[in-house]
């Protein structure tokens, strides 16, 4: 998590020694600062004066002040517009709010994470692309007030004892950190989703009281240290988050008029508290969604970086590049965004629901009834049944010929034969444009369903994977338009819609499970095939290191052919794992326990997807989900009641048998046994002819 080691240039003016030494400052205020450990004796001596402050607020108006103007805000949102935050990979774990040590380890993981993002964003932007960032994120232990690195505090048993996250100069010579030091500090607080909930409750004193000690803290850690700092030392900011909302406050004030009575601590910090700080509030507002996906645009995002931004000022100085600078480009980036999108037009977005309309005054976007759009793009990128598509490789030129038009509950496919060979049949998919702006999410599917996928299966082609029940890559490239293509000399496409598009030709074709399911034609026989048929192609797969990440009753399809029996493929492979970093299809029927909770992958996370799949083909009912907590509520329910194993058994004992198997073995870091389970599915296949088919594929 760390950027760098901070020489004193790279941060700036605002980290240069002073003069002074530390023996000249008052030791009182040292015996103050070590005796000053414990947030709740400072709370109670808060009480009063926050019930007085709160019975004269007026109702339905907070007692604090905001940190931040809404005028601000947007100013820094506009100075946001170019900057691209670094992926948060590790999220946090919306489910049961912090009530477990799964889910509060899972949750400082990813507020070390989502803290480390910002912070390396707006110092690559703000202040400098070359230099390392000079900061680090660790989190802070309540019985030594040291830092340690959330996996290892996590490792060291140390994880009831945290108690805050924060933001550090990084020194290499002081490696648990030191409280001068501190930029800013996040406190985990599973409560505070209820004053997002109810905007005009205030935070509760036990909740501002331990953000009052900790900045004061830090505030009394600066007055001893050795750092100028090029921005005023007198101000610090608290951050307040859950696993999916965060809010800001903000402490200011003269420490030098703090009287550092050794005997009396807490009254002392309360009477500076309370006569000689200023505080303000921010609201309450979601940092993160139900998926665990940072929302950089929105307000509550947007006013803990405002937040880090003047921490970030308070240690390295002032930018090289102005938040009013930056905010400026703000015009010309949308005059340039009209102009290339050419306002007027009936041209439409990726929903189809608005259009852009030329007015008098200013170009605006209004909504017009879906019928009355002509979407003549998309009119002429349609693809019907008879449409002959000409892809372009390296070496050659391929023509295809759409039969049949598919979909999969996402974008349409399709089956498509060799113009020179009309009777093979073979799956294509057609990606989308690559000159598409800000494409949305279902651009991003487009791009997991045929770049992703088809480097998915070169990768197998190059390991040389064979196995009946993986798909094979026929061919993959771009598409020819007709006409004459512009293309410039220097690269690139021309301005006709399907110059570039790439397509990706698979086989063999067959039909989806979902589609058997739907008609009543997937039994018993279906159910047990279909489970060793995949584990089959999981095995092959598991052998090179690759795992699928997206098992659902679209991506598996059956296929019948020259051979005396079925068998079904596992396709869809776009999604899956290859290193780490990469992460699965997130899939609130299907998807793993493990994949919802962390967002990755266990050993046996396509084994668990598969037995949700096989769970509703035996007639098994999936009930309405619209978050992630009522899938793992539903998962935790059906698991410990033996639900699915039931239904499972209703059909079949080998099937019923795997899924306990399965369930023994989520979240485990022990490797599935593939051959054992092939081996007792073999048995339990009938086979028309009597073993005469040698499976070689395990």
């Amino acid at each position: 998590m760390e950027g760098g080691s901070p020489d004193q240039g790279s941060v700036g003016s605002g980290t240069k020694r002073s003069s002074a030494s530390s023996g000249s400052r008052p030791r009182n205020r040292k015996e103050f600062l070590y005796r000053f450990v414990d947030s709740g004796m400072l709370t109670a001596k808060l009480e009063d004066w926050f019930e007085s402050i709160s019975n004269k607020s007026e109702p339905k108006k907070p007692a604090f002040d905001v940190p931040f103007e809404l005028i601000e805000l947007q100013k820094f949102d506009y100075a946001l517009e170019g900057i691209s935050f670094q992926q948060v990979i590790r999220m946090p774990n919306a489910v049961y709010a912090s009530t477990s040590d799964a889910v509060e380890a899972t949750a400082y993981l990813a507020i070390e994470d989502f803290l480390h993002a910002g912070v390396k964003g707006l110092w690559e932007a703000f202040w400098s692309q070359d230099e390392p960032m000079p900061f680090s994120v660790a989190c802070l232990y309540d019985e030594n007030l040291k830092f340690y690195q959330a996996e290892k505090a996590v490792a060291d048993g140390k994880l009831g004892g945290l108690c805050a996250t924060g933001i550090l100069l990084t020194n290499p010579r002081h490696p648990h950190g030191k409280w001068d030091q501190i930029l800013e500090l996040a406190l985990l607080r599973p409560d505070i989703r209820n004053f997002a909930m109810d905007s005009d409750r205030q935070l509760p004193l036990s909740v501002l009281g331990e953000a009052l000690f900790y900045a004061l803290r830090v505030l009394l850690s600066r007055s001893l240290s050795r750092l100028n700092y090029s921005q005023s030392s007198n101000s610090v900011f608290i951050l307040l988050v859950d696993s999916q909302y965060g809010g800001v406050v903000k402490v200011e004030g003269d420490v030098n008029k703090l009287v550092f009575d050794v005997n009396n601590v807490y009254e002392c910090a309360a009477e500076w508290i309370i006569k000689h700080s200023r505080i303000a509030v921010s609201s309450v507002d979601r940092i993160w969604n139900k998926l665990g996906n940072a929302n950089w645009g929105d307000i509550g995002t947007l006013q803990v970086l405002f937040a880090t931004f003047h921490c970030i000022m308070q240690f390295a100085g002032f930018p090289k590049h102005s938040v009013e600078d930056l905010a400026a480009d703000h015009g010309p980036r949308l005059q340039a965004r009209r102009a290339e999108r050419q306002l007027g037009d009936a041209r439409v977005n990726g929903n189809g629901l608005f259009r852009f309309q030329q007015r008098s005054v200013s170009p605006e976007i209004v909504e017009v009834k879906d019928d009355s759009v002509k979407i003549e793009t998309e009119q002429l990128m349609k693809l019907e049944v008879g449409s002959v598509l000409w892809l372009e490789d390296s070496n050659w030129q391929k023509g295809y010929q759409i039969n049949q038009v598919l979909n999969n509950s996402e974008h349409p496919y399709y089956i498509a034969s060799p113009v020179e060979d009309p009777q093979k049949r073979l799956f294509l998919y057609v990606g989308s444009h690559p000159s598409q702006l800000e494409p949305a999410w279902e651009d991003m599917n487009l791009w997991y369903q045929v770049q992703r996928q088809t480097k998915i299966l070169t990768i197998m082609k190059q390991k040389g994977l064979s196995s009946k029940y993986l798909p094979q890559l026929s061919a993959s490239g771009r598409i020819i338009h007709p006409g004459q293509c512009q293309r410039p000399s220097s690269g690139g496409n021309c301005d006709h819609p399907w110059c570039g598009t790439p397509i990706l030709v698979t086989s063999p074709v067959g039909e989806t499970v979902s589609q058997l399911i739907s008609e009543a034609r997937f039994g018993m026989e279906e159910a047990v095939r279909c489970c060793h048929d995949c584990l089959s192609a999981l095995s092959t797969a598991a052998s090179a290191g690759i795992r699928h990440g997206d098992i659902r009753p679209e991506n598996m399809v059956c296929v019948r052919s020259a051979v005396r029996q079925p068998y079904f493929v596992l396709i869809g492979w776009g999604r899956a794992i290859l290193e780490d970093r990469d992460r699965p299809a997130m899939n609130l029927h299907f998807s793993s326990t493990y994949a919802l909770q962390e967002g990755k992958l266990c050993s046996a996370s396509d084994a668990e997807s598969l037995v949700y799949m096989l769970y509703i083909s035996c007639g098994g009912v999936l009930p309405d989900l619209d978050s992630v907590e009522g899938a793992l509520q539903w998962r935790e329910t059906s698991w410990s009641r033996r639900l699915i194993q039931q239904k499972l058994g209703d059909a079949s004992t080998v099937l019923k048998a795997f899924a306990d198997y399965v369930d023994s073995l989520c979240g485990t870091p022990y490797p599935m046994d593939y051959d054992i389970w092939l081996r007792r599915l073999r048995r339990n296949i009938n086979e028309d002819d009597h073993g005469k088919e040698i499976d070689t594929s395990g």
